[in-house]
């Protein structure tokens, strides 16, 4: 994977870097964030790692989690060079309207926003993990143990724990080459799959509960009732749009999740051909060819309706 020389020289040249990601953030982009971080810190940078909402509880056990940064009262925005992870656009990470003197992208989303001075936006690319390791690489920079077991979940957590289609054999070697540095497969899958609360393992029963299946397409949804319920929060929720897509005759899972009266966040699965990225844009969202997103006001029955009336046309 060939990395644009004009970031490796904005990481080389530039100190006091504000690393940010996108809001709910999910193993990729902590996992991506914790990686650069350590890596600009082994060679002498000051860099910050921001995330709007807390780490997940299943990724707590990453090396250097707590220092994520939450809030960016009392940041001076003209003092630090802001590299995106894992999004390319301002409105993503929640921080619309802030000004940094320069802007680098690193991402591999299919829908692509104009932003940032550098852009290194690889679609093809399994996961920003991926691209994190070979920028360290190409820069010459140490995989050390915590750097191995972060870029590792990252890749795990956007290959679909190495079953989607987009696990090549890039990926299984990079996982090896990670593994060889420190990475535990055993362990770090326990963390990610076997560690459910019986809290959130409730909400996934009453998530299932609500399935509904029209035209090939699995609907889903938790509400804030559910959350008030069983005791969790919506970073609970990570993984609930995939179950459905596990049944055979299932094109697409859509996983409906409640925000605010009458505002609901959309998770779109597929596999195949079926392009959710190009959906989601349709609703001023994005993502990936078979996993994407977007936001929607309107009634749970009429945001159903919404998206069939355009997988329909």
């Amino acid at each position: 994977m060939k990395v644009p020389p004009e970031l490796i020289s904005f990481l080389k040249e530039k100190d006091n870097f504000f690393i940010a990601t996108h809001i709910n953030p999910d193993g990729d982009a902590i996992g991506s964030s914790l990686a650069l971080l350590f890596a600009l810190e082994s060679i002498g940078k000051n860099a910050l790692i921001y995330d709007k909402d807390p780490v997940p509880e299943i990724y707590r056990f990453l090396p250097g989690h707590e220092k994520f940064t939450h809030s960016i009262s009392g940041l001076n925005p003209s003092a630090h060079n802001l590299i995106l992870l894992d999004c390319n656009s301002l409105d993503r990470v929640g921080i619309d309207g802030v000004s940094f003197p320069f802007a680098s992208v690193i991402d591999h989303h299919e829908t692509e926003k104009e932003f940032g001075d550098i852009k290194w936006v690889k679609p093809d690319a399994a996961a920003t993990g991926m691209m994190v390791f070979f920028l360290l690489k190409t820069m010459g920079l140490e995989i050390t143990r915590e750097i191995a077991i972060s870029l590792y979940t990252a890749v795990v957590i956007d290959t679909g724990g190495f079953r989607y289609s987009n696990t090549d054999a890039e990926v299984l070697r990079v996982a090896a080459e990670l593994v060889q540095a420190g990475a535990n497969p055993a362990e770090i899958s326990k963390s990610l799959y076997e560690m459910w609360s019986e809290k959130r393992f409730r909400l996934l029963i009453m998530a299932l509960n609500s399935l509904e299946i029209r035209y090939m397409v699995a609907f889903t949804a938790v509400t804030r009732e559910m959350y008030i319920k069983t005791g969790t929060g919506p970073e609970d929720t990570e993984h609930f749009s995939n179950f459905p897509r596990m049944m055979q005759d299932i094109r697409m899972s859509a996983f409906f999740r409640e925000t605010g009266d009458n505002e609901w966040k959309v998770s779109l699965r597929s596999r195949g051909e079926v392009n959710v990225a190009r959906i989601a844009e349709l609703f001023k969202g994005g993502g990936h060819k078979n996993a994407a997103g977007y936001k929607v006001k309107a009634t749970l029955e009429s945001a159903k309706e919404s998206l069939l009336s355009h997988l329909l046309q």
